[in-house]
């Protein structure tokens, strides 16, 4: 396994495991950049206030489309806190079958956030797209100019032409473990261009053995990408850290 330090899981719920603070402390203790993403607007501020004390630990402000049926009434509160945000996340669409039902309300508050944060300009968001990766492109399209901010798609598993179409519009792609190994989704993946690869766990909502996954388990992903591109683990994890760098300061 590669050396943890300078790593990036550019999406993880920090604040699902069962200590918040010490899933910070591991992270930052690890050298992991580390985006926290959030499932609603309420777990913002306690997100932003533990990762400010870190080196390596950013807050994302979300919404996330699987919780919009019952937490749609929290946008307010996402506009509220959404000048304190550079990153923004977890927000998207979810059209699997548990979640179709609130897909029109899904659409709304997507539609609201991209327009939001095109208002603001120069956020970096993290989007989820399960079984929406068309619906989730024509918004962006729609309501997100590429100079008014940066999206990066989360463990996205459209289709080859989908994902050439996400690279038109400027989109990043964020790779886990779990996508890697699942033989279905590796000529997509190889498909993306290495400057637009980003890492993630997608921690705890991933394995490792028997236990949750945490940013640290992201050179899982660093070395599967490696694998796939013919490359050293080493060489994937400079690469993911320059494209880090661009995404941040472009």
């Amino acid at each position: 396994m590669i050396a943890t330090a300078g790593l990036v899981d550019f999406h993880c719920h920090l604040d699902l495991y069962p200590d918040h603070p010490a899933a910070v402390q591991e992270a930052e203790r690890a050298g992991v950049f580390t985006l926290a993403v959030t499932t609603t607007p309420r777990a913002w501020p306690r997100n932003h206030e533990l990762a400010q004390r870190t080196k390596h630990v950013r807050a994302a402000l979300g919404l996330h489309p699987q919780l919009v049926a019952e937490r749609a009434s929290e946008l307010d509160l996402w506009d509220r806190y959404l000048p304190e945000a550079r990153y923004v996340g977890e927000v998207g669409l979810d059209a699997g079958p548990r979640f179709f039902k609130s897909l029109d309300a899904q659409r709304r508050v997507f539609q609201h956030v991209l327009q939001r944060c095109a208002e603001a300009g120069d956020k970096i968001i993290t989007v989820h797209s399960v079984r929406s990766a068309r619906a989730v492109l024509d918004y962006l399209e729609a309501y997100l100019p590429p100079d008014k901010g940066k999206v990066v798609l989360h463990w996205f598993t459209g289709t080859k032409s989908e994902a050439k179409r996400a690279l038109e519009l400027g989109c990043y792609f964020s790779i886990n473990a779990a996508m890697l190994s699942n033989e279905r989704h590796a000529p997509m993946v190889q498909s993306i261009p290495l400057n637009r690869l980003l890492t993630e766990t997608d921690g705890p909502f991933t394995q490792v053995g028997e236990r949750h996954s945490k940013p640290s388990d992201v050179a899982l992903a660093v070395e599967g990408l490696g694998r796939l591109h013919r490359l050293s683990a080493e060489q994937i994890a400079t690469t993911v850290r320059n494209n880090l760098r661009s995404l941040v300061n472009g």
